[in-house]
């Protein structure tokens, strides 16, 4: 789970790296930006379940690893590289860092003695937390926010590694289902750029605001 946890730290640094990057910040924004977008999930996940000092603070090779995933974002990128792969790199990196977060946050919370109820929330805000963090300090809307079909897979993947703790299924093979199952759902959304339904936009002035 450890391993799992550092590769979800890497990706979550890069895409919290690539957004500052897009969004124009110098080599330290680039950097701070990618170090709280990886460690914030892990650091909220801890808090919620009583682990003091977060992890995250008290093991070094989270913040190495954190700080050399961002600073690959600051490498000049490729002659011709648009605005969409930009995008996309972010999407994509988001997708894997919630995969890996959300799972190995619902199986910590399991192994604190947490219940089911409290480790998929658990497992939910792990995955969804640094990128919230991300989003809020870029002045952006966080996407868990509007986009459902990014809080959806984070729910399903969550409950499945639930699921398999009760159903005593090796660690392995349940961390596995689960972060599997979220990335495959989210990328799916992502390639075919689907969004949960949203409501219609207003033509008519609002009766109760007459706007």
């Amino acid at each position: 789970m450890f391993i799992l946890d550092l590769i979800g730290v890497a990706v979550f640094a890069v895409s919290g790296a690539v957004a500052a990057a897009r969004a124009r910040l110098d080599v330290f924004g680039i950097v701070v930006l990618g170090v709280i977008t990886a460690l914030g999930g892990g650091v909220i996940r801890d808090l919620l379940l009583g682990i003091t000092p977060p992890s995250t603070l008290r093991q070094w090779p989270y913040l190495l690893v954190a700080g050399l995933a961002s600073l690959l974002a600051w490498i000049p990128p490729a002659k011709g590289r648009s605005r969409e792969v930009t995008r996309r790199t972010v999407l994509v990196a988001d997708a894997l860092g919630l995969a890996l977060f959300v799972t190995t946050g619902t199986a910590t919370a399991f192994a604190v003695g947490a219940p089911a109820v409290t480790a998929c929330l658990v497992g939910v805000l792990t995955g969804v937390g640094g990128g919230v963090l991300r989003d809020v300090l870029l002045r952006e809307i966080p996407m868990v926010l509007h986009r459902d079909i990014y809080a959806l897979p984070a729910i399903a993947g969550a409950h499945l590694v639930a699921a398999g703790h009760w159903l005593s299924w090796p660690e392995p093979v349940t961390l596995a289902a689960g972060a599997v199952s979220i990335a495959a759902l989210r990328l799916l959304a992502i390639w075919r750029g689907r969004d949960a339904p949203r409501p219609p936009e207003r033509t008519q002035p609002d009766e109760l605001t007459g706007h």
